[in-house]
């Protein structure tokens, strides 16, 4: 085992899976250089389940966020917030880890001046091309920065950043498209739709893509995975569809058997599709649902040549099955495009960061 053998590495991040998933994708890394991960989050939110169901101990704090739109919540949210820095700042007294990585939601900006406070090295992720408000928050108390875009650097000037890529889970890479097509018995002989829209699904993409099942191609067969809640029971036992309201372990399984996906445009769901080599078409969060990172996400996705952006406000069932046949037709071409992508292993950079500032 390494000197930094029983030394504690604080993860935090929270409020989606999307701020959990890569927590998760540095684990197998950090325990084999010796650390010990731990994680801290709010005690109500999805990364409490996600980060015990890895084995993580879990350290609870209150949380709140700063919302872009009047709510009540806004009144008693900046009291959560600052119960959340005192709480943390005394759990991480107690803990006393040798570095913090913050993966950003709002519950990491109590975590990363708790950390600091402590005199705890901190390092943040920024997935996409321009920050949002909670890393922004995060970013006076960082180390080190790392970026999902070597292009978010300009924005952040006189700040030390460093970019990485995103990590993305050892359990995608390794899915098997025989193992995959047994598990979810679909036929070798079609194409397959993968279509997923994060952790909490996507609505607007379920009922285009549902809507586009009686005319599909003949050749084609959709893997949907459409969030909890989502299952439409009139569809289950249809030629060519399978649905789930979410997928595990087997998410890697379900990626090696499609070609071509059909997803949002979060930062983490383009760098799995760009390490996992697959063509797909981005439906990004249009700016009434989000800050509008996505459509900036989705514009340098398809710049590079990685796939094609389809608008929500474009997306209908016709348009739907247009794109996928332009995909289908052009997947060598993005598939090339992503092999020509800078290579580098995006777990092992940040390990490196947190190992240089841990010692």
């Amino acid at each position: 085992m390494s000197a930094s053998a029983g030394r504690t590495v604080l993860l935090t991040g929270g409020g989606t899976a999307g701020h959990v998933t890569p927590n998760l994708a540095l684990l197998p890394a950090l325990r084999a250089r010796g650390f010990q991960p731990e994680y801290m989050g709010d005690a109500r939110g999805i990364e409490r389940r996600l980060a015990e169901e890895a084995g993580l101990r879990f350290h609870g704090i209150p949380t709140g966020k700063l919302r872009r739109y009047f709510s009540l919540q806004n009144f008693l949210d900046p009291l959560r917030i600052v119960l959340g820095i005192v709480r943390a700042t005394w759990r991480i007294a107690r803990l006393r880890p040798v570095a913090v990585f913050s993966k950003g939601g709002f519950v990491g900006v109590p975590v990363v001046i708790g950390a600091w406070l402590n005199r705890v090295p901190v390092v943040v992720h920024e997935s996409d091309l321009t920050p949002g408000l909670a890393n922004r928050l995060s970013f006076p108390f960082a180390r080190r920065i790392c970026l999902s875009f070597p292009e978010t650097e300009a924005l952040l000037p006189g700040r030390d950043v460093v970019y990485t890529g995103t990590p993305v889970r050892q359990l995608l890479l390794d899915g098997d498209r025989a193992r995959g097509l047994e598990r979810f018995g679909l036929d070798p002989g079609r194409h397959t739709l993968l279509v997923f829209g994060g952790s909490q699904g996507a609505q607007a993409i379920n009922e285009q893509v549902r809507a586009l099942l009686p005319a599909l191609s003949g050749d084609l067969q959709v893997l949907h995975v459409c969030g909890a809640g989502h299952l439409d029971a009139e569809l289950e036992g249809r030629a060519n569809y399978r649905q789930y309201e979410y997928l595990g372990d087997d998410f890697g399984d379900a990626f090696a058997c499609a070609d071509v996906v059909l997803s949002r445009a979060g930062a983490n769901s383009l760098a799995e599709l760009i390490a996992l080599r697959k063509p797909a078409i981005v439906v990004p969060l249009p700016t009434a649902a989000s800050r509008g990172d996505q459509i900036d996400n989705a514009r340098v996705f398809a710049e590079r040549g990685y796939g094609r952006v389809l608008p929500q406000s474009e997306m209908t069932p016709e348009s739907l099955a247009r794109e996928i046949q332009r995909v289908l037709a052009g997947a060598e071409g993005f598939v090339a495009a992503m092999n020509s992508a800078e290579s580098h292993d995006p777990v092992e950079r940040i390990v490196d960061l947190i190992d240089e500032l841990a010692r």
